[in-house]
């Protein structure tokens, strides 16, 4: 195993390059299987759509790492499952070559990966059940969307204010398979995951710069003014709608680096193993030194599989700290205007109260943001609204309350958090009706489904809390298990589709 030295803090200078590079592997994957844009505005037929289509029908047969391993595709025909026979492509010679060698290349762990680090990381994961959900929701995609360039991207996909919901399930079923036991192994899909999100930002450059983004920069540094002109969007053909919208929107090399670049995955990164650890300790649970140590050492594997430096990864909590405030004082210093951000945070806090059953905690989602992410960014998002009087003194009194008591029985039961019960409580409502909706499920595989219901069944009830408490955990939530039987329902729901007339 290899390491590579590491630094406390990274200077401007050495981020500022990294906003214009972004994933050499990917990019080229996509530009060859795209091919060149014609000039002007491309039609509705064009065979860049259609050849998007086709991959989009490959990547549903990355179902886990055991086929990825051995995974290989020819020139030819391909169609999509049972349930949707409409659906079809060709798969060209040059998007065989292409896409063959994205896949034996990019599947393969980092010389450093440490699979014991891992394996603690996924049982942390686990261990914090419907608390890791609501803290993902409550923190690490607030802090996401604080990046004014990044906000933008997806602002003009429509994936936060008009299909939220789509796009926290998404995330979901990119963070499940990642972090469930083995994931990161031979056994488990969470490289298969990981892979198909990389050629997803790769998609999404070049679609923004109609072409590859070394085409971009080179053109830019011989003299171009870097602006990648608007063009008027193709008529609506259903799927790609979203593809459509990106490439006609226009861009700003000059001002806003890349999208999708190496400073916003690595941002990115941070959210999703610094912030959900923050956030653990400023619940009052964080975790020892060695536990966090190993959980952003999990996340820098998947950082590496999805194409990130490696000197903007962190090992540290302190190295977390200082990168995460480098990289939003550098993003708060080029605002976007307009600023996509206050939509994008009450789209998100708005799913978030939807599925909370009682009228008084509605607020709680907001009221948790602005104490787990702090008041910056909570002003970055729009979320300083004033709520009703009522809900903030239940909010920060239970809190308060609950912090209190926490300090005080811990002295004799280590593991003790009323916290910790009330926060997967939150999590629970959240998870039952957004992530694990009977009437919507992850889009996973069948065998994925099962092991997602397997693993929330055993988040029913928490290991670290007495019986007593767990009762009470109960009358917040539901008796019994928490598993809404997600495969089955899928199934049946691919069973009739496929039933219905081509």
């Amino acid at each position: 195993m290899t390491t590579s030295p590491r630094r406390t803090s990274l200077p401007v200078a050495d981020l500022a390059p990294m906003q214009h590079h972004a994933d050499p592997l990917a990019d080229n994957t996509i530009a060859q299987i795209l091919g060149p844009w014609p000039v002007g505005d491309v039609a509705v037929d064009a065979p860049q759509w259609a050849h998007i289509n086709t991959v989009n029908l490959l990547l549903g047969q990355w179902t886990d790492n055991t086929t990825l391993a051995t995974w290989q595709v020819a020139e030819g025909p391909v169609q999509a499952g049972e349930g949707d026979k409409a659906n079809k492509g060709y798969v060209t010679a040059e998007m065989a070559e292409a896409l063959n060698r994205y896949v034996q290349t990019a599947q393969v762990l980092p010389p450093w990966a440490d699979a014991r680090k891992i394996e603690r990381a996924e049982k942390l994961f686990m261990d914090h059940g419907a608390l890791s959900c609501i803290l993902l929701f409550c923190a690490s995609l607030p802090e996401c969307y604080v990046i004014p360039d990044l906000s933008s991207v997806l602002h003009t996909a429509g994936q936060l204010e008009q299909n939220t919901e789509y796009r926290i399930r998404s995330t979901a079923a990119m963070i499940f398979p990642v972090m469930m036991h083995g994931g990161l192994g031979p056994r488990g899909a969470g490289v298969a995951q990981v892979l198909k999100v990389r050629l997803i930002h790769a998609t999404i450059r070049n679609l923004i710069l109609h072409g590859g983004p070394e085409q971009a920069i080179a053109q830019w540094q011989s003299g171009g003014d870097g602006q990648v002109a608007p063009r008027a969007a193709p008529a609506n053909s259903g799927r790609s709608v979203m593809y459509q919208t990106l490439y006609a929107r226009g861009w700003n090399l000059a001002a806003e680096g890349l999208p999708c670049n190496q400073e916003e995955l690595a941002y990115t990164l941070l959210t999703f193993g610094y912030v959900f650890l923050r956030s653990l300790r400023r619940l009052g649970i964080g975790l020892p030194p060695g536990d966090e140590e190993a959980y952003l050492h999990a996340w820098n594997v998947v950082g590496h599989i999805l194409g990130i430096d490696r000197t903007l990864m962190v090992d540290t909590m302190a190295q977390g700290a200082s990168l995460m405030a480098l990289m939003q004082t550098r993003g708060r210093a080029e605002p976007v205007t307009p600023d996509p951000r206050p939509g994008l945070g009450q789209a998100l806090m708005h799913t978030m109260e939807k599925s909370l059953p009682w009228h008084i905690v509605k607020p709680f989602p907001q009221l948790m943001t602005r104490y787990l992410c702090g008041r910056e960014t909570a002003t970055d998002l729009g979320l300083t609204e004033p709520v009703p009087w009522l809900s903030a003194l239940l909010f920060w009194g239970v809190l308060l309350l609950a912090r209190a008591i926490d300090a005080l029985l811990r002295l004799v039961l280590p593991r003790f958090s009323i916290v910790r019960m009330l926060t997967r409580a939150l999590g629970y409502h959240f998870m039952s009706r957004v992530l694990m909706s009977q009437t919507r499920p992850l889009q996973l595989p069948t065998e994925l489904l099962n092991q997602v219901d397997s693993v929330v069944h055993g988040w029913s009830d928490d290991a670290q809390a007495p019986a007593w408490l767990n009762r009470i955990e109960d009358r917040l939530t539901t008796r019994g298990s928490w598993s809404p039987g997600l495969a089955q329902k899928a199934q049946a729901e691919r069973a009739t589709e496929a039933q219905q007339p081509a």
